[in-house]
């Protein structure tokens, strides 16, 4: 998707398809006797399976729903997109699906797409199957054997090194020239998110404007095109299972887009906690990165520097605060934007809490060295 839908359902790069970007909950399905048999049969047809399959649904069922499916030994994973509604352009798997298989033979590890499915061939809606990748996916605390400071330190290093490598990947050679409009990425995405959240008159909550304006007046020009995953952080990566701490596969790439590839650091970092701050909701969903041995924010953002060769700002890495601003308070539009539609019934309860929504507005005032906001939370009555 890339333009707004009658403000009902934003474009690809803000969609909050992914569950740190605060999707509505998916309705509950599952695979019944005869959809689990036609199944079979496409696998069979492809040499992916040759009789009965079990399936189990795995992930966090904020986004496209995700199946193990196990005949015997083998394993292998299933992405289809929720059942509806699902807004225009939301949740396709075989963009998705495209995306990862132009990736296969790259240095970003990624799943093999082993077969897509159009709606109606097996379901009613398309679908893909890939390989299943084995390891840890890291979120509260870092598993044993990969527990150690040396080992977190490896983690961290490679979660970043693995984005300098998916920013380096020529997505021209690998026709992907239609996945997005990387010219203006910067100040559309301040734009459009602002749409999000502003009422008939155009004019954003009070608690929005402050940062808002900051981003606007502060927006610089794109530091290049590449392709964005746009919800880039350890929870969307499976790491190696043992020593040293490598990236298995990168997962979850529903949100990804052609742009600016320090949009994807800068998110990357708003998602890393660090000791003595408030946590975002985000940051929630990555606390192993707490622990020792984990590399600070500064350290991951000096390594991309010095993988990429670009221009962050010097020590102090001061490009990146617009970048990790934006992220920040693009986060608390799209919470504001379920917590409204959970609001009206049709999305996840979890997000009517308004103090997800000033728990990102802070941390963006923090990141870009704005006065603190007052006291007033989104969707109180002094903030209406």
């Amino acid at each position: 998707m890339s333009e707004l839908a009658a403000a009902t359902s934003p474009p690809r790069d803000l969609h909050p398809g992914a569950a740190a970007a605060g999707d509505v909950t998916a309705p509950e399905w599952d695979w019944d006797a005869a959809t689990r048999s036609r199944l079979e049969r496409f696998l069979a047809e492809r040499g992916l399976c040759d009789g009965p399959v079990s399936t189990r649904r795995i992930g966090d069922g904020h986004s496209n729903l995700t199946y193990l499916v196990s005949h015997g030994a083998r394993q292998l994973v299933i992405r289809r997109p929720p059942p509806p509604p699902v807004p225009p352009g939301g949740h396709d798997v075989l963009r998705e699906a495209r995306l990862v298989a132009a990736l296969r033979d790259s240095p970003v590890p990624v799943p093999a797409v082993l077969a897509t499915a159009r709606a109606g061939e097996v379901l009613d809606v398309p679908f893909y199957a890939m390989s299943f990748t084995g390891g840890p996916v890291v979120t509260t605390s870092t598993p044993t054997p990969l527990d150690t400071p040396a080992t977190r330190r490896e983690i961290g290093e490679a979660l970043i090194d693995t984005l300098a490598e998916l920013h380096a990947v020529d997505w021209r050679a690998r026709h992907l020239d239609d996945l997005g409009r990387p010219e203006g990425f910067n100040a559309r995405h301040v734009r459009r998110l602002g749409r999000l959240v502003a009422d008939a008159h155009g004019a954003l909550p009070p608690e929005f404007t402050v940062a808002e304006a900051w981003l606007r007046d502060h927006a610089p020009a794109e530091s290049g095109a590449s392709i964005v995953h746009n919800d880039y952080r350890i929870g969307n990566v499976i790491i190696e299972p043992g020593p040293p701490g490598r990236v298995a596969a990168v997962l979850d790439w529903e949100l990804a887009t052609i742009g600016d590839p320090l949009f994807d650091v800068g998110y990357f970092l708003a998602s890393v906690p660090e000791p003595g701050e408030p946590l975002t909701p985000t940051q929630l969903l990555g606390t192993a990165q707490l622990e020792g041995g984990y590399p600070s924010r500064a350290e991951l953002g000096a390594r991309y520097a010095e993988r990429t060769g670009r221009d962050l700002g010097g020590p102090s890495l001061s490009r990146l605060t617009w970048y990790t601003t934006l992220a920040l308070w693009k986060l608390a539009a799209l919470y504001e934007y379920s917590r409204r539609r959970a609001g009206t019934g049709s999305g996840d309860p979890y997000y009517t809490d308004p103090a997800l929504v000033r728990s990102f507005l802070d941390a963006a005032h923090r990141t870009a060295g704005l006065p603190p906001l007052q006291q007033a939370r989104p969707g109180s009555k002094e903030a209406q």
